[in-house]
């Protein structure tokens, strides 16, 4: 062959190789994993998780479909200490299932009973949650577990710290390879683990629930039955114009952020600007996210700072119209015209959204927390 030949040929080959990889399909990561954990699928059972009365179908990311193997695996994690940088904190110590999946301090304790400035928020139907933490700041349950494990006022480790030790521990490499077929220990597949076991802490099937979606009228009391009328009257309570109620099914949250004026001084003045820290938009300042009220019953204290040590003081605030202050949400107003009968019907209605937790939530019979006497006391 001819020499100009061979160098046409040459060429030829490389614009079809150049050509054939365009046209091919990417493979990104998402945001916030690594490329090994993104092409890492579940080895294992898959499950499918039971929604109960009175909650929408449950959104599970493309990338982590639950299996049985990944749930266990997760809730292992989820109760272990190993976590955290001196084995004294895991997951279920600021959220525990006992207190509802929070915890009973207006301020978790963390390592070395450091503590930050905002309360524990509850995990129950966090899955429907399309943004975590009480700013938002983090866009999934996978991306909410990696923080606390770096930060340190909670676990205080480095997720190169935790992999190390799980990766230690021939227990654990068995759990991941058959959770994930993998010998290779990543911070993503420890936090996807964890966050399939909390897709499963699901409350539904309350009394309100059987009432209003199973439409079994003895379900509630008469004075529940009125407090939710009060509930969703915009004339009235208008609470459910942020703890919003479905025709099909009700999360009690719009998953939005509003400025209810917890902790505003006298002149206005916030001690935690809340949403704005992560937007820097001037309408999210001093906003945080609407909670669930689902188990509100024994879930307190509440509000993002754990300043209300019972429902009744929070319903309260809402009855005072909150505190002034220049961001102030639109929403909120004095309910003081509500009697003192329609308050306590309001109440009885909250009570009825709790719920008794789903099996198999509760710590490993080897991971049993022991007991807290400061939780003990309040």
């Amino acid at each position: 062959m001819k020499p100009l030949h061979r160098l046409g040929t040459v060429l030829l080959f490389l614009f079809a190789v150049v050509l054939l990889w365009q046209t091919q399909p990417s493979v990104q990561a998402a945001p916030g994993t690594d490329q090994a954990a993104q092409v890492i699928l579940p080895a294992g059972k898959p499950v499918q998780i039971k929604v109960p009365l009175g909650l929408p179908p449950l959104p599970i990311p493309p990338d982590n479909p639950p299996t049985a193997e990944t749930i266990a695996l997760g809730r292992r994690l989820y109760y272990d200490p190993l976590l955290s940088s001196d084995n004294s904190v895991s997951c279920a110590s600021c959220h525990d299932p006992q207190t509802g999946f929070t915890d009973r301090h207006s301020v978790s304790q963390g390592v070395g009973r450091k503590t930050g400035t905002r309360h524990s928020p509850t995990v129950i139907n966090s899955a429907y949650s399309t943004l975590q933490f009480w700013d938002g700041r983090a866009p999934s349950l996978e991306e909410q577990a990696k923080g606390p494990i770096a930060n340190p006022v909670e676990m205080a480790s480095t997720h190169a710290d935790v992999v190390k030790r799980l990766q230690a521990d021939p227990k654990y490499v068995a759990l991941f390879k058959e959770a994930w077929g993998t010998d290779q220990i990543t911070i993503d597949l420890v936090v996807k683990s964890i966050a399939s076991f909390e897709r499963t802490v699901l409350c539904g099937n309350s009394p309100f629930d059987r009432f209003y979606y199973g439409h079994d009228k003895k379900a509630i009391s008469a004075s529940a039955q009125r407090g939710l009328k009060l509930f969703t009257d915009p004339k009235k309570g208008n609470c459910a114009v942020c703890h919003t109620i479905g025709k099909d099914y009700a999360l009690f949250t719009d998953n939005k952020f509003h400025n209810l004026g917890i902790g505003a001084d006298l002149r206005g003045n916030l001690n935690d600007l809340g949403r704005f820290s992560v937007t820097k938009s001037d309408a999210d300042t001093g906003a945080f996210k609407t909670p669930t009220l689902r188990n509100i019953a024994v879930r307190a204290p509440f509000m993002h700072d754990g300043s209300f040590p019972t429902v009744k003081d929070a319903l309260a605030h809402y009855i005072g119209g909150g505190n002034a202050n220049a961001h102030l949400d639109k929403e909120i107003h004095a309910l003081d015209f509500l009697s003192f009968d329609e308050r306590d019907d309001l109440l009885a209605f909250l009570d009825s959204l709790t719920t008794k937790l789903p099996d198999n939530v509760g710590a490993p019979a080897d991971l049993q927390p022991v007991a807290k006497p400061s939780a003990q006391k309040q």
